[in-house]
């Protein structure tokens, strides 16, 4: 399991829980209006699948297309890199922003693959509710639980779609069971399929006892017809497929698995809705579910243990810095989670690391790689601060009283691998890359006097994390590389007294990351237990003391 362990950095005095002299009605008023969520999922769940389709029934898009689209169709919105759109995975986290009703959507969407957890670790500090997405023939997969148990952790409810229902799979109420007994959480469907996995007819929507029937449109580029009907005729039409639903749906009413918002607040249940993303079946429920259920903003705790008031003077923190969105430019971006107060574009802002000024000239909203000015922000929203070249991942930002919001973790490097310029006329590009990756937390990077900065040691928690250095070193920076994999297996904390006894071990390296803290790296377990055995005085701190686990 993939450990973390939290940067230390200066903090200040937090601001107090309630000041009258900072409220502010409008404000309160755009952070009611907002949602802000994250789709966590297990790879090849339907994820990039089902954020078009939300965007598809918000009418943010006009037609839906895979990554491997057909002609004439968009490709996935959010997947917007080459490599995601060439394997059909997502490798970056991207924010989208829309509107629905009378709400302002923030959908944060997030890597599905394993090798990028630290990536969507930093998505979930800044959303307000989680949508988990599960495949109805797969059931909770690893990914799926480790990223629950990251939600659990922040206490952001979650709310859970059944997806590809229209594809053969597990029984209904067995999914129930599956997801009481490895979640804890107990399920309240708010919608209940009428027919099996593999032949989805529509859906009951439980507070109605209404059936809404669904007509499969062309590929599912289109939003799919629906249409509402009385228990009765469904009876009459639909037949022992309505009233098995229907008996089922009953069966849940008896057990108490109607949806109670304040328990669903509380963390103790999860709303579940039916859905086949792909032919946009059951998508306008989700949609209408977040902006009935899923929580707004709301004031939100800093380091020091107070909480920021929604209605305060403006504060964020930065959750993900990526380069490389605008080829034209070759600008980086920092992604802000306004957290309270109005965000006001030319404003100026406290770098809370620093204490510095900090002016926010260009700032943005974010449609996947498309981008818009963003002359004003509220809590709840996601702005991208273009050239913020002071800012870093973890970093909060404020206006007025002094605020700092906890640090985001740096998740525990599990493979280490030694790179070199291909082409060492190249020096600069390649300096210039590494450094900005690092800027951007896709990579750690490593030093010593030993190996010289012509070749610094990367660590990464899954091996993908390399071949993304390695596209966009040699697409981004011009600068192509070689790398090398080291023997090393994990890493712990030391310091210079202990690195001086440990620099006498062939199996053991000591090395300086980036922030400076010094990381000693092991071949096996192994010879990690016999150093300590053989060394009890000198520092080896496990990385993940006291962080949290996902």
């Amino acid at each position: 399991m993939t450990q973390l362990t939290d940067v230390s950095k200066p903090q200040v005095q937090s601001s107090p829980a309630h000041n009258p002299e900072a409220q502010n009605p409008q404000v309160q008023a755009e952070a009611t209006r907002r949602r802000t969520f994250a789709v966590i999922s297990h790879p090849d769940a339907g994820k990039s699948t089902l954020t078009e389709a939300l965007l598809l029934h918000a009418r943010a898009i006009t037609s839906a297309g895979a990554t491997h689209g057909k002609a004439g169709r968009r490709g996935t919105v959010s997947d917007w890199m080459a490599m995601e759109q060439a394997r059909g995975i997502s490798i970056t986290s991207a924010a989208i922003q829309f509107e629905y009703r009378n709400s302002v959507i923030n959908l944060v969407d997030t890597p599905g693959h394993a090798d990028f957890s630290e990536d969507t670790f930093r998505v979930l500090s800044a959303v307000d509710a989680a949508v988990m997405l599960v495949d109805a023939s797969k059931g909770l997969e690893v990914q799926t639980m480790k990223l629950f148990a990251v939600c659990k952790q922040r206490g952001i409810p979650v709310i859970t779609v059944i997806n590809k229902w229209d594809r053969p799979g597990s029984a209904a109420l067995d999914l129930m069971d599956e997801i009481r007994t490895r979640t804890g959480l107990v399920p309240t469907p708010l919608t209940w399929p009428v027919g099996i996995a593999g032949d989805f007819r529509g859906v009951i929507e439980r507070s109605t006892d209404e059936f809404i029937r669904f007509t499969r449109t062309a590929g599912g580029a289109t939003t799919a017809d629906s249409e509402r009907i009385s228990a009765a005729v469904a009876a009459t039409e639909e037949g022992d497929a309505w009233v098995a639903a229907a008996e089922e749906s009953e069966l849940l009413a008896e057990e108490d698995q109607n949806h109670d918002q304040a328990r669903f607040l509380a963390g103790e249940t999860t709303p579940v809705l039916f859905s086949a993303a792909v032919l946009n079946f059951g998508v306008q429920h989700i949609l209408d579910t977040l902006v009935d259920f899923a929580p707004a903003a709301e004031a939100r705790e800093d380091a020091g243990g107070g909480h920021r008031a929604v209605s305060s003077e403006f504060s964020g923190f930065v959750f993900k810095v990526q380069s490389g969105m605008n080829s034209s430019h070759r600008d980086y971006v920092a992604f802000v989670r306004v957290c309270s107060g109005q965000f006001r574009r030319g404003m100026i802002v406290t770098h809370a690391a620093s204490g510095r000024p900090f002016a926010t000239k260009y700032a943005q909203h974010l449609f996947g790689k498309e981008r818009e000015v963003a002359d004003e922000a509220w809590p709840g929203d996601i702005v991208g601060l273009v050239n913020a070249s002071a800012l870093r991942v973890g970093d909060t930002i404020f206006e007025g009283d002094a605020v700092t919001f906890p640090p985001l973790p740096i998740f525990a490097p599990e493979h280490f691998r030694v790179v070199r310029p291909a082409d060492t006329s190249k020096h600069k590009q390649f300096r210039r890359g590494i450094d900005q990756l690092d800027h951007e937390g896709v990579i750690q990077v490593m030093r010593s006097e030993l190996r010289g900065d012509q070749a610094p040691v990367l660590g990464a928690v899954g091996p993908m994390q390399f071949e993304v250095v390695e596209e966009r070193m040699t697409h981004d920076f011009g600068a192509a590389i070689r790398m090398e994999a080291l023997p090393y297996q994990l890493a712990r904390r030391t310091d210079k007294e202990s690195a001086l006894i440990l620099g006498h071990d062939r199996q053991v390296e000591v090395l300086m990351r980036t922030d400076g803290t010094l990381l000693a790296l092991f071949s096996t377990p192994w010879r990690l237990r016999n150093t300590e055995r053989d060394h009890p005085e000198i520092l080896l701190e496990d990385l993940a003391a006291g962080a949290p686990t996902p």
